[in-house]
């Protein structure tokens, strides 16, 4: 983005500076000499975490690792919900339970991603073990090998997981992936 004394020019957006109106178009037809004459300088966009591990991308706002008990703007607890047909005089309604509402934290996410993934990899061939439990038709020995790679992954992965005491070493686990594709 362009600045000119600490403020953004929009590109196609007129602008004053020194008592000089600029048109519209002005940063778009300008050479780099012409803007770093007036003291405009172009400065990067800052980066943007990474959603799925901080909040609204800061990488000063981790989300949690670890799953955590749910409480309301007192602290305290909240608990699971049901339906109760007798609740309410009889009309029924929904009452706590005896199980606290639990959000989940980056490392049980991460590992049901995982799983998914491997489920989903394995699914692919899983119609060899069908074929094999039905006709007794042999698994191919490379299909078994690739099956016994992905569980392998999968658990090196969720072992990662389970171990790591950031944020940013979970974000290394997960581009660790290799599924072996």
């Amino acid at each position: 983005m362009y600045k000119l004394n600490g403020k953004t020019l929009r590109i196609g957006r007129a602008f004053t500076h020194a008592e000089v109106q600029y048109p519209s178009n002005w940063l778009q037809l300008s050479t780099e000499a012409e803007r770093t004459a007036i003291g405009i300088i172009w400065e990067a966009d800052p980066v943007r975490a990474d959603d799925r591990y901080y909040w609204d991308g800061d990488v000063n706002n981790p989300k949690a690792l670890d799953d955590v008990n749910a409480v309301d703007e007192d602290n305290n607890p909240i608990y699971v919900q049901e339906y109760d047909a007798t609740a309410n005089n009889g009309e029924g309604g929904m009452v706590d339970t005896d199980e606290q509402l639990v959000t989940r934290g980056l490392k049980y996410n991460m590992k049901q991603q995982v799983k998914q993934t491997a489920g989903s990899l394995l699914a692919q061939t899983d119609w060899y073990v069908t074929r094999n439990s039905e006709k007794s038709t042999a698994i191919p020995a490379d299909v078994t090998t690739k099956r016994d790679a992905i569980r392998t992954e999968c658990d090196r992965l969720e072992t990662a997981i389970a171990g790591v005491d950031s944020v940013e070493a979970l974000i290394e686990v997960m581009n660790s992936q290799n599924w072996g594709e």
